[in-house]
């Protein structure tokens, strides 16, 4: 999805500093949960966990702002200003959404960028960590490289793939918002299980966003081409359990899943995209939502 040349805006995310090396916080409650997971999803080494350490919530993402990241112009040229400019277009699509359909206030959440490592709330984090939410600072975390390791796995490293990842852990703020994300526990996994139903849910949250992320008189995007929702897809398909399994040469095992199938997660982000409606996304089966 390419952005507005003319759109104005940037100035929410902040440039995270340099933390304590490769090692993880495990500890931290559902904040330390959800780094492991993704952790481990994306290939670490369990082993490297026992170097991580307990971190004050205190410590979260401080910093100075993007700089050079004030138009569209800039987001369509440089992945820390998308990013930058994605969270401005979901802020302003969750403010409205939120209290609408859910009956909840939206507040927005912390996003840092940062390079090779920083501190959280959740504890340090490398760039192998992945992309991730923080539920301790409210903040979610992007070392950009990701975009490019996520061919890897088959994914995409284009513009909307990018800023479906992006939706994703903002969808985790919402969940946390909600009071939802700590029914997740990795140690708990399974295709049926909580973690997997939060994981599709953050995909299929990313899907609302898509869907509404051109409407409007001030919205910052064009609208989405086929072509770019194929690079979405491909992305959500190449982070599925059962992929990242086959590709590293172990046998597919739904028991051990905690963010669900490629197919999981692609019907997810569509369900979110075709119907715009959090409805749509209601895996816990909470019932409490209302259509716009």
């Amino acid at each position: 999805m390419t952005f507005k040349n003319n759109a104005q805006g940037g100035g929410r995310v902040r440039r995270g500093g340099g933390g304590g090396g490769m090692a993880l916080g495990a500890g931290g409650g559902i904040g330390g949960l959800l780094l492991v997971g993704l952790f481990l999803l994306l290939g670490g080494n369990p082993e490297d966990l026992n170097q991580g350490a307990q971190q004050d919530p205190s410590q979260g993402a401080q910093g100075q702002q993007l700089e050079n990241c004030s138009t569209g112009a800039d987001a369509n040229a440089n992945a820390e200003c998308r990013v930058d400019f994605t969270v401005k277009s979901l802020d302003a699509m969750w403010a409205k959404l939120l209290p609408a359909q859910a009956g909840i206030e939206y507040a927005e959440p912390g996003v840092t960028v940062f390079t090779n490592q920083t501190q959280t709330g959740c504890g340090g984090a490398s760039s192998a960590t992945g992309p991730f939410y923080c539920p301790n600072d409210q903040t979610a975390y992007f070392d950009v490289t990701f975009f490019e390791q996520i061919e890897q796995l088959g994914g995409s490293d284009a513009p909307l793939a990018q800023e479906y990842i992006v939706a994703h852990e903002v969808g985790h703020h919402i969940q946390n918002l909600e009071g939802t994300l700590g029914l997740s526990n990795y140690n708990d996994p399974g295709e049926d299980s909580a973690a997997v139903a939060l994981e599709t849910q953050a995909d299929c949250y990313a899907g609302i966003w898509a869907h509404h992320a051109a409407q409007g008189e001030d919205a910052l995007l064009e609208p989405i081409t086929d072509d770019q929702l194929a690079t979405a897809i491909e992305t959500a398909r190449a982070v599925g359990d059962d992929n990242i399994q086959q590709r590293s040469g172990g046998d597919v095992n739904p028991d051990t899943w905690t963010h669900g199938s490629s197919e999981d997660r692609q019907n997810a982000f569509m369900a979110g995209y075709q119907s715009g409606n959090m409805s749509s996304c209601d895996f816990l089966r909470r019932g409490n939502y209302r259509d716009a």
